[in-house]
């Protein structure tokens, strides 16, 4: 395998490996999420998030050409998010991380490239859900009381960083781009941004109401 088909194979391990650690986290800490709502949400998304992983690991696997069976993440996950440890972590981490991996998803579909062909359109729909469910949660505990909205920016902010950072390392990464993978013009890390900061917008004009 060249050097610079790695790259491909690093995106999608990355990819994998946040969903599989989100999922075993939705199971972990969402079973004793604050309403019932939440918990009964939670171990939905994470049998969808457990699933994501397997179809990308099983493209990863067509890539290389060697068929394993991952029962443990390769490592490329965000460490924020391997070191969840409570709700607000939670809803951040799965917030963050599906803005950034739904933005890589639409670009190299965008890209059409055919020898690529990942599984994205059938994960779609369901991240969709997730984004909109960790969003909702988000403003929620943006807008709470005590130390939770602090907790909570600080959470959004230390995995915002590692996801903006590997989407800066996507968009430049010279064999992606050339090869089609990613279009030239994708603007990832800027439409990251202003996806993240839609957050605290929402919620800085409810507070203004």
């Amino acid at each position: 395998m060249s050097k610079e088909h790695i790259s491909l194979i690093e995106l999608g391990e990355t990819i994998a490996d946040n969903k599989f650690i989100l999922g075993d986290r939705l199971v972990e800490i969402g079973i004793s999420g604050p309403t019932l709502e939440g918990t009964l949400s939670s171990i939905a998304m994470a049998q969808q998030e457990l699933g994501h992983s397997r179809l990308l690991y099983r493209w990863v696997s067509d890539l290389t050409g060697v068929k394993t069976e991952v029962k443990h993440q390769t490592g490329k996950a965000f460490q924020q998010n391997v070191e969840i440890e409570n709700w607000v972590e939670l809803i951040a981490g799965l917030y963050v991380t599906n803005v950034a991996a739904d933005l890589v998803m639409r670009a190299m579909i965008e890209a059409n490239n055919p020898n690529v062909n990942p599984p994205f359109t059938k994960m779609l729909k369901e991240q969709q859900e997730h984004l909109i469910y960790s969003q909702s949660w988000c403003e929620q505990l943006l807008l709470d009381k005590g130390s939770i909205p602090r907790r909570c920016q600080e959470a959004i902010a230390k995995t915002a960083q590692e996801a903006k950072e590997w989407l800066i390392k996507i968009e430049n990464d010279m064999y992606l781009v050339t090869e089609n993978i990613i279009p030239k013009d994708a603007r990832l890390a800027e439409k990251y941004d202003a996806a993240i900061h839609e957050v605290s917008k929402d919620v800085a004009e409810q507070n203004v109401v």
